[in-house]
Parts: C-alpha cells; sequence; structure tokens
C-alpha cells in the first residue's frame, strides 16, 4: 500500500515508518519537523487545507493514498499550556479524519493512549488487568484522546467502509532508555502512574503493521503495551499493595502486564517481542 504516516518524525512514528517500509508498503511521512525529501513532506495538521491537499497528491511525492496511520500530537502535558495541547491535537486530529473521508481513504490506524483509559490512575481503575472497556480522561492530552475515540465512533457510523483502529499506548521506549528499568526494578513507585507498563517502539510499531492488515470497516480500539512490567516485583504484589481492593479478574503470571493486551493478541495476533529483560541481556 501507499502509506502516509502524520508524526513520522517522533519516536514512534519513526519505527513505524522503519516497519512500513520493511513490509514492502510506501511511505510518506508528514510533519512539522524534518527535512524534505523523498518520502517525506513538512505539513501543518493544524491547516485543514494543507492536510486536505497533501492526502489528496503531492507532486513529486504521491498521487493518493491507500492508508492512513496518525500519530501527530503534541505528545504529553506541559510542553505547552494545556490549552495549546487541547487545541493543537484535537485540531489536528479532526482534521486528518475529515481530510481522509474526504480523499476517499477508508483505512486509518492511529495513537491512542493509556491516557484515554485513566492515567495516571490517581483514581483506582474497576478492575485488574485494565482492558479496553476502561475510558476516563485526568489530564488535557487523555481528555483530547477520550474525544477522539468518541469522534471516531461517529465516524465509522457514517461512512460504512470506513476502518479507524485506535492503538492505546502505553509509554514508548526506545533501546537505550531500558537501564532506568534495571536501576528501578524493586521500586513499586517507579512508573505506577502508568501502571508499571511500557512499550517498545519497535513492538508498538509491528501493531500498526498488524491493525493494517487486520482493518475491517467499524472502529475497533486495541491496548498495546509490553506482556510485563518494568519491574521485578510480581505483579499480583504490586496491586494489592498499591490498589488494595481492587479485583483481579485473572491469574496473573510473575510480571503480567497490568495493561491487558489480551485482546490485541487474539485480534490481531500481536505478541511483543522486545521486553526490558531481554534487551539489557538478563533473560
Amino acid at each position: 500500500m501507499r502509506i502516509a504516516v502524520t508524526g513520522s518524525n517522533g519516536k514512534l512514528g519513526s519505527a513505524t515508518v522503519e516497519r512500513l517500509r520493511a513490509d514492502g508498503h510506501e511511505v510518506i511521512g508528514f510533519d512539522l519537523g524534518g527535512t524534505p525529501g523523498e518520502g517525506f513532506t513538512r505539513v501543518d495538521l493544524t491547516d485543514y487545507g494543507q492536510t486536505l491537499d497533501s492526502f489528496l497528491g503531492v507532486t513529486a511525492r504521491h498521487a493518493g493514498l491507500d492508508a492512513i496511520v496518525h500519530m501527530a500530537a503534541i505528545p504529553v502535558n506541559g510542553l505547552v499550556p494545556d490549552v495549546t495541547t487541547f487545541h493543537n491535537n484535537m485540531t489536528v486530529s479532526f482534521n486528518v479524519f475529515q481530510a481522509a473521508m474526504r480523499a476517499g481513504i477508508s483505512t486509518i490506524v492511529y495513537a491512542s493512549s493509556i491516557t484515554a483509559m485513566g492515567f495516571p490512575f490517581e483514581e483506582a481503575p474497576a478492575f485488574f488487568p485494565v482492558d479496553e472497556s476502561a475510558t476516563a480522561a485526568n489530564n488535557t492530552y487523555g481528555l483530547v484522546k477520550v474525544m477522539e475515540e468518541a469522534m471516531v465512533a461517529q465516524l465509522v457510523r457514517w461512512d460504512p467502509n470506513l476502518s479507524i483502529t485506535a492503538l492505546r499506548y502505553t509509554n514508548v521506549t526506545v533501546a537505550g532508555e531500558y537501564d532506568r528499568f534495571a536501576e528501578r526494578a524493586g521500586d513499586p513507585a517507579y512508573r505506577r502512574d502508568l501502571i508499571w507498563s511500557y512499550i517498545d517502539a519497535r513492538d508498538g510499531a509491528a501493531a500498526v503493521s498488524l491493525a493494517l492488515d487486520a482493518a475491517t470497516p467499524g472502529l475497533e480500539v486495541y491496548n498495546i503495551a509490553a506482556s510485563d512490567t518494568g519491574l521485578s516485583v510480581p505483579s499480583a504484589t504490586l496491586v494489592a499493595d498499591a490498589f488494595p481492593g481492587v479485583p483481579v479478574t485473572k491469574q496473573l503470571g510473575q510480571f503480567e502486564t497490568l495493561m491487558s493486551i489480551d485482546k490485541a493478541r487474539a485480534r490481531l495476533g500481536f505478541e511483543p517481542q522486545h521486553l526490558w529483560r531481554s534487551e539489557l541481556g538478563l533473560s
């Protein structure tokens, strides 16, 4: 396919571009930052005219797209004022989804987030492992993610051929960032706000590839996390100590993720390959 990746120069976006090209797809990156050249064009996605035009065609780049992978956003709270995060991210996502529909592009995979399910989890979730039924926003970035999922649920009603897949990523990690995991492996306070979850960027990119292959009309939401926690404390102990009284709905593996990836495993064939212990040569 010919696929556009928005936010193509970000941590997850760049890994996704690399994976999709390795899969044999033609990939065009769209981002604000970067050097224009083969396979990349600078686009301000807050400008609907630029967004639609770039999806319809870019001279010397492409003359039409088969799919959109949408990852462009201000990535976390605090980089800019909250109102700026909200207006930028909500505008960009609406422009991308609307432009894709106007351009007749019926396959979209986009980055949702653990922030759409309760991060930083000061309020305990209903149960563990937390699955895709959880929806709660506790900051401005998360509010946009919740609103995006609500928006696309309506868009797929408008067009029976439209396929939108929301991948709820947890904290994206790359090679070179795992030493900190080993240093804090016994500290239950470390990454508690993420319910001790993480995802390697390469596995996050693999989830995009699988979601594109599995795309069918309608909306699907998947949690995307590593299969283990980022600690060496048993998962059952973490829950019992940090979230006393919260039900656990299954027998947990020793270090099993508390952000359930069962749905992605069953429907996409998703299985993380880059776990922190193996990346550090500890297993």
